[in-house]
């Protein structure tokens, strides 16, 4: 085939894919001056974060007792200027692809809900603590708080969840999905950043967890790799499409287990206490205290 040949393939296919009808719903209109989410910029804050949170383990592994201070003071400046400006790219940034134009006003208020997130911090740390202690008292073959935070999936997972659900809180838009899924593409535990989690959170394993966008977890809660929280079914408009921002995922009360492989679907409540065996499909609601498991196949 000769050059003059190829040249009229790569023409056909560049001009296919001008076609807008061939890009409808695919295309992200950038206006000069409007920033854009960053995925780069959005995993330093989430780095910047960890090293906040968990000092000496994420960031610089040379921080001591006398200069702790003068690192999480720099890495909170430094914090605070990054969120600032993707908050702001989340606030410009609207669900149809198109930007709006950012004003000094949505400025102002990028800073302030990167002010008000920073302030969390203290109260987020107390929250992990509780999840690392979670993830090492209930795993046998945890030596030591360290190992839990350097190594664990569940708690780069976890983390990445907190951060994102504090800034959605805030009413910060898409920001905190994009942070989710990095820890899902990370570690394959996939928590929506909507879901409320209570303290004493912990998975062992992970691979393969869903937790949905309007799940409700209590206290004390462990999950084991492969357990999904999920909906059932989703109700439909007049046009037959999916209604958003419904509760449609589970409610698992305060000391819940649930085995590795459970699915446990729509908006029904696991009650406190109860364990949910391997391998179950859990479609309705589950008394306080009990304990469902596979029946045994009968001869």
């Amino acid at each position: 085939m000769s050059p003059l040949n190829f040249t009229h393939i790569l023409t056909q296919a560049v001009d296919e894919l001008s076609e807008s009808s061939s890009y409808k719903g695919l295309f992200h209109q950038h206006t000069d001056g409007t920033p854009l989410p960053s995925a780069r910029a959005l995993q330093d804050i989430v780095e910047l974060s960890r090293a906040i949170l968990f000092p000496g383990y994420f960031g610089n592994s040379t921080v001591n007792s006398r200069t702790v201070k003068y690192h999480i003071g720099v890495n909170i400046e430094r914090l605070f200027d990054l969120l600032t400006g993707q908050v702001l790219a989340g606030l410009c940034f609207t669900g149809d692809g198109e930007c709006t134009c950012c004003t000094e006003l949505q400025r102002e208020e990028a800073a302030l809900i990167a002010a008000k997130f920073i302030s969390h911090l203290p109260e987020m740390r107390r929250t992990l603590a509780t999840d690392v202690m979670a993830a090492y008292n209930g795993d046998p073959a945890a030596h030591s708080f360290g190992e839990v935070i350097s190594c664990y999936p569940a708690i780069r997972a976890i983390s990445n969840y907190r951060i994102a659900h504090e800034l959605l809180k805030l009413g910060v838009p898409l920001i905190p999905r994009i942070i989710t899924e990095m820890a899902h593409s990370e570690t394959g535990i996939d928590i929506h950043p909507g879901a409320a989690i209570g303290s004493h959170f912990t998975i062992d394993h992970g691979t393969g967890v869903v937790i949905g966008e309007t799940c409700i977890i209590g206290n004390n809660v462990k999950l084991y790799q492969g357990v999904t929280l999920g909906a059932k079914s989703f109700p439909l408009d007049e046009d037959g499409k999916p209604i958003k921002g419904i509760p449609r995922h589970p409610i698992l009360e305060d000391n819940v287990i649930v085995y590795s492989n459970a699915t446990i679907l729509g908006r029904i409540t696991i009650g406190q206490g109860a364990t949910v065996g391997g391998n179950i499909w859990v479609t309705e609601d589950v008394p306080a205290g009990a304990r469902i498991v596979q029946t045994k196949a009968k001869k």
